[in-house]
Formats: structure tokens, C-alpha cells, sequence
């Protein structure tokens, strides 16, 4: 993984992003007390909530990126493409899971189905270069912080 090859403001924001998965995290260990901070409601809460409310975001979000990268595509190629790059939200949309465990589960499998896919548009050479050296940091990442909601 060549962290250097990413351009800065993408790896600034995608480190910037991995915030409120990290915040939740802090929250489920209980190693952070928010309560009589001055936040809104939202950062104060139950972590495993955070956690599903921003990964539940955060997914389709990526749906929208692939489907950027299919813009590139051609043909067949470009049917696949657009068709795999609704997945991760429909992901989301079919199984939010019925409860905190499953809907961590669920969001933690998204990722990891997502990475899958980012590989493959790697492959197509639909994503920059740079692409897969950014998503396994960041979802290495995520990955980390949903185990802790759904194992803590």
C-alpha cells in the first residue's frame, strides 16, 4: 500500500471521515462521556446508534463513487459497472438489520462487499491508481470500529 501515492486532500478526507466511526467507538468502550459536552444530540448518544446513523450514510455514499467510476466505462463493461455500483445501497436499503447487533453485522459485511468491489473497478482501471491504497486503509479501519460496536 503506497499511502503517498494518494492525493492529500482525498486522504485528508477520508481520514476526516473516519471521525464519528471513531467517536462511536470511544462512546461503545466507554472511554468517552459526551453527556455535558456542548454537541448536538447526535454525538452524544449511544455509540452503536452512531455508528449505524453514519455507516448507514456512508455505504450508499460509496454507491454514488462507483457509479462515478462507470461513467468511464464502455459497452458491456459499463452495464456492469453501473449495475454493481448500486449494490452497496441496496445493500443498506434490504438489510438494515432488525436490531443493533444485525444492522452492525450487516453494515460491517457492506464494507467489506464494498472492497470487493472496489477491487474490481481497480481492475477495470475505472478508479485512480491511487484507489485501493485509500479504501483498505479506510475500511480497515471502519471494519475495526463496527467489530467494537458489535463485539463490545
Amino acid at each position: 500500500m503506497n499511502i503517498t501515492a494518494i492525493p492529500r486532500a482525498a486522504l485528508l478526507l477520508g481520514l476526516a471521515g473516519l471521525i464519528p466511526f471513531f467517536w462511536a467507538a470511544l462512546l461503545t468502550l466507554g472511554l468517552l462521556d459526551a453527556t455535558n459536552w456542548p454537541l448536538p444530540p447526535v454525538l452524544k448518544g449511544d455509540g452503536q446508534l452512531i455508528m449505524i446513523r453514519y455507516g448507514g450514510i456512508i455505504l450508499p455514499f460509496m454507491s454514488g463513487v462507483l457509479w462515478g467510476f462507470a461513467t468511464k466505462a464502455n459497452g458491456p463493461q459499463a452495464v456492469a459497472a453501473y449495475a454493481l455500483s448500486v449494490l452497496p445501497a441496496l445493500w443498506w436499503f434490504f438489510l438494515p438489520g432488525s436490531g443493533v447487533s444485525s444492522a452492525l453485522l450487516n453494515l460491517a459485511t457492506g464494507f467489506i462487499g464494498l472492497l470487493i468491489l472496489d477491487f474490481a473497478y481497480q481492475n477495470w482501471r475505472l478508479a485512480p491508481p491511487w484507489w485501493m491504497s485509500l479504501r483498505i486503509l479506510l475500511t480497515a479501519v471502519v471494519l475495526i470500529c463496527l467489530s467494537i460496536g458489535i463485539w463490545a
